[in-house]
């Protein structure tokens, strides 16, 4: 007993200090890697959330956009990272529910991330070219099956949620839709816009600006409910696809092994941020729902969408390579 004596004092000394170097987080500037180019959708909500964090924090935190491999370059550069909270992850769902079904060595196992919280959320619009001969998801799968291996959609690359969503709709429909990739959504819905394509799953994001210009033809909604954002289109799954369903999101995560009181303390900091009136008004802005959990919540969320999508790309045998 005696013997364990010093040990327990210097336990009792150096606990108050590991407690406060905790509660000092961070005490010096925070990369946010966020794995795709500037400019998108998903680096307009991660520079929000990194301008608040920055003033929460009294510290810098600033997006690195590293870029490469549909993302994984980016993620496993946080993978590798020391988990003390100075490196983490803006992402999609390609970190956390995708890629890992694509590629055979991302780099990183998401099963381990380190889940912070969720972000935002944004359903898919099924967006048709401006002259496409129907208005509905029937006019599009009957124009399908009138024209076979002839009716085209746009994505932003092989194994991409958007190719994903439209793979789903022609099997669940019992047709075969041509699948013509773009390096990039942006460059996809330019194809749509111009008549090259005959359409494409985007985010109502950056295509509700084009369909309010009637350039482009809004033929349903991915999310379980109609968007407010969109009144009068409805839904996939109510014009005959029920529990079809297409929606994006973006969380930050951390590296493997982050202690549980620091994961709690970024989560709650995401959490308050998400429920300021400007924050909300910046992401409803851009047709986005803020949708704020917690760290278990956030982990279920990144398995139920991988087996969402998993489920997809097993069942059309879908390869990022091809």
């Amino acid at each position: 007993m005696f013997r364990a004596l010093p040990a327990l004092l210097a336990l009792l000394c150096f606990a108050p200090l590991a407690g406060r170097a905790q509660d000092a987080y961070p005490s010096r500037q925070v990369r946010l890697i966020m794995p795709f180019p500037p400019g998108s959708s998903t680096d307009i909500v991660a520079r929000v959330m990194a301008d608040q964090l920055s003033r929460k924090w009294g510290q810098n935190v600033f997006v690195d956009n590293v870029v490469g491999a549909t993302g994984n370059i980016g993620a496993a550069d946080v993978f590798r990272a020391a988990p003390d909270g100075y490196t983490l992850l803006f992402s999609p769902p390609t970190s956390f529910a995708t890629n890992h079904f694509l590629f055979k060595n991302i780099g990183y196992d998401p099963s381990k991330w380190s889940p912070l919280g969720l972000v935002s959320s944004v359903p898919y619009m099924l967006a048709a070219r401006p002259d496409f001969p129907g208005s509905t998801v029937k006019d599009l799968i009957d124009y399908a099956r009138k024209n076979p291996d002839k009716t085209t959609f746009a994505s932003a690359g092989a194994g991409s949620t958007i190719q994903l969503a439209a793979v789903e709709l022609g099997r669940r429909a019992g047709v075969h839709f041509v699948h013509v990739p773009f390096r990039g959504a942006a460059p996809a819905l330019t194809a749509v816009l111009a008549g090259q394509v005959d359409f494409l799953f985007d985010v109502i994001s950056t295509s509700i600006p084009a369909w309010k210009d009637n350039k482009l033809k809004a033929l349903g909604v991915g999310s379980p409910e109609p968007s407010e954002f969109m009144p009068g289109v409805a839904t996939i799954a109510a014009q005959g696809y029920p529990g079809f369903r297409a929606v994006t999101w973006f969380a930050i995560a951390g590296p493997p092994g982050m202690a549980p009181a620091l994961v709690d303390k970024i989560n709650a900091d995401i959490r308050a941020i998400l429920a300021l009136p400007d924050v909300v008004a910046r992401i409803r802005g851009i047709q986005m729902k803020p949708t704020p959990a917690s760290p278990a919540d956030t982990r279920k969320w990144f398995d139920d969408e991988a087996g969402l999508w998993g489920g997809i790309i097993a069942a059309a045998g879908i390869k990022a390579e091809e």
